[in-house]
């Protein structure tokens, strides 16, 4: 017999990333954007550019390629900067959870993420800061238009009835 309720937690997602403008929704690939928001189901959660894009019509596109081998990828959501100056590293930053706190990483980016307008990284140096449900993240400079809104979704529970 199936475990329905494990079943459950193995779909439903702990966090969502919601998008904050529409810079943000446009990055993030079609297949992973669900009502303007992005499911975190497994950690750590990694975030970069997507370095494989091409010009059409004067807009940066992303370029569907196969998988062909086994490896991991290196992130987990890969965004398209579309911006004449590039905000988003192609392994920016991860998202962790580390005995009941969410914990946001900076994986040593060139401009750098930003929580609630407080820099974190950048310079390539990395960071680390704690993420509260509600922080908005901001990926790359202050002026960056790929934005984000952390939500937890841990603590909530689902009714499951009998059939």
């Amino acid at each position: 017999m199936i475990d329905k309720k494990q079943l459950l937690t193995t779909f439903l997602p702990m966090a969502v990333l919601q998008t904050e403008t529409q810079d943000a929704a446009e990055a993030v690939p079609q297949q992973q954007l669900f009502d303007g928001m992005v499911c975190i189901r497994r950690m750590p959660f990694r975030i970069g550019r997507e370095s494989r894009v091409k010009k059409v019509n004067g807009r940066f596109e992303r370029i569907e390629r196969p998988k062909l081998d086994d490896r991991e990828p290196n992130n987990d959501l890969y965004l398209v900067d579309r911006g004449h100056l590039l905000n988003i590293s192609r392994e920016h930053l991860r998202i962790e959870l580390v005995g009941d706190a969410f914990y946001l990483v900076d994986r040593g980016s060139a401009c750098g993420t930003k929580v609630n307008d407080e820099p974190v990284g950048g310079d390539d140096q990395g960071g680390r800061t704690i993420l509260k449900d509600g922080d908005i993240i901001t990926i790359g400079t202050m002026e960056s238009p790929y934005r984000f809104r952390f939500l937890d979704l841990r603590g909530f529970t689902i009714e499951l009835r009998g059939h």
